[in-house]
């Protein structure tokens, strides 16, 4: 089976970080930006890095970008030019489309035009810190929708020694333990009566206010 091919639009510090992160993963990454200094920057770590429009849909076309499977829209400050990119992009018929907004409202309209994903970097990365700073214990929260986030809690001492049977999570707080992280190795289907290990990692899929009970119940 050939490797994912990754296309990212827009070489601000979002997108570079993204392009970054799958290069380093091993796949094959394409960076686009209108700026020439801003693709120099990406040149060594991606596999091809161009400077073009992406306002321009012949530009795109030339650059193959329908032979891509995931595309990233990551443009930063231009609004108007985020929208028509995914509009050209989506009237092109790229398969996964993933869209970066500056707010609710351009999320909203990113979503109509026909983005199957519509990331908002800025305010998750603000609620991830939020989580860290309040509970030392919380090593990772990422929203799923509005109302759903899946969150990563390392055992506190109140929870070690005990079952999943004991703690009975789903009862208590509405939540479900997806999986447990003990080290290297993780344990998608954990027993219910083992206990709990120091340092063992949950990682939990819950409503927020459900969620934000369970946290405060399992830092202490």
């Amino acid at each position: 089976m050939s490797k994912k091919q990754f296309a990212i639009i827009g070489m601000g510090r979002f997108g570079s970080s993204v392009a970054n992160a799958l290069s380093e993963m091993g796949f094959d990454v394409l960076a686009i930006d209108s700026s020439e200094q801003r693709t120099q920057e990406v040149a060594n770590i991606v596999t091809h890095a161009v400077s073009a429009d992406s306002t321009d849909e012949e530009a795109l076309r030339a650059l193959g970008i329908r032979n891509f499977d995931v595309v990233v829209v990551a443009i930063g400050e231009n609004i108007q030019a985020s929208i028509l990119t995914t509009l050209i992009l989506k009237d092109l018929g790229i398969p996964v489309l993933v869209v970066k907004a500056q707010n609710e409202l351009h999320g909203k309209v990113l979503q109509k035009i026909g983005a199957d994903k519509v990331i908002y970097p800025e305010r998750d990365m603000g609620l991830r810190v939020a989580h860290h700073l309040t509970s030392p214990n919380i090593l990772d929260y990422i929203e799923l929708s509005a109302e759903y986030s899946i969150l990563e809690i390392e055992a506190s001492r109140s929870i070690i020694g005990k079952s999943l049977k004991e703690l009975d999570v789903r009862a208590r707080y509405g939540c479900n333990v997806m999986a447990i992280r003990r080290g290297e190795s993780m344990n998608i289907s954990p027993d219910a009566d083992e206990p709990i290990a120091d340092h063992d990692v949950l990682v939990i899929v819950g409503h927020k206010n459900d969620l934000t009970k369970l946290e405060l119940a399992f830092s202490k």
